[in-house]
């Protein structure tokens, strides 16, 4: 009668196993997948891997939706719109993806890049984006280019003024391209005009934005991202 119970037991406690494993196996399985496209300001240069703006998305998503994102990031310090073009053309990223960012131009603007350059590249940046995202506009979002004047590195260059009337420039062109192609445009610069009001805002190097900025970053953008998985 013992073994008969105790088998029993066994038996109840298997099934109850592999309905936990089966549980964690589907909360573990990515049911959005996101895409960031960029620089620097993508990659989060002088923050922690776990601080740039699209990682502290997929977290507030994983956190508010319970369901996975996972997030491909094709960013690096230093890209241009060329350099950008080229690392897409080498990654051949699938065209399977719920969300696509895209935040480009402030190395075309600070190596003194013709403006002709990005008026010719960032469409096609923004296509490629598009062409990721599914082929749905409605699912991706551009971003304004943050303004670095507002540092102390911009401050100590002596050409303040300088930077901030050619981003301007860079930001009002990105602004109007993606409206022609009917793509949301977050103008997330005036958080980084605070930066040196607000230290916080400015990583440890002096020149990128911190963790606290990236914050305010996602904050201005989360409830479009909500729409667009929902």
């Amino acid at each position: 009668m013992k073994s008969i119970t105790l088998l029993i037991l066994l038996a109840s406690f298997s099934l109850f196993s592999c309905a936990i494993s089966k549980k964690n196996t589907s909360a573990e399985k990515t049911t959005y997948k996101y895409l960031a496209l960029g620089d620097s300001y993508t990659i989060g240069e002088s923050v922690c891997s776990d601080c740039n703006y699209p990682k502290q998305v997929t977290d507030s998503l994983n956190d508010v939706l319970k369901e996975k994102t996972s997030v491909k990031i094709i960013a690096k310090t230093g890209w241009t719109t060329t350099d950008l073009l080229g690392a897409i053309a080498a990654e051949n990223p699938p065209k399977d993806y719920d969300l696509v960012t895209l935040l480009i131009g402030v190395n075309n603007q600070y190596q003194g890049k013709p403006f002709s350059l990005y008026e010719e590249e960032f469409p096609k940046l923004l296509d490629m984006a598009i062409a990721f995202a599914k082929g749905d506009k409605q699912n991706v979002i551009v971003l304004s280019i943050p303004d670095y004047a507002f540092t102390p590195f911009g401050q100590k260059s002596g050409k303040s003024e300088k930077i901030t009337s050619e981003l301007k420039k860079y930001n009002a062109f990105a602004e109007k391209i993606a409206e022609e192609k009917g793509v949301l445009f977050k103008n997330i610069t005036p958080i980084t005009q605070q930066g040196l009001e607000n230290p916080k805002l400015v990583a440890s190097d002096g020149l990128h934005p911190s963790e606290v900025a990236y914050k305010k970053f996602v904050e201005m953008m989360f409830g479009s991202v909500l729409k667009i998985l929902r």
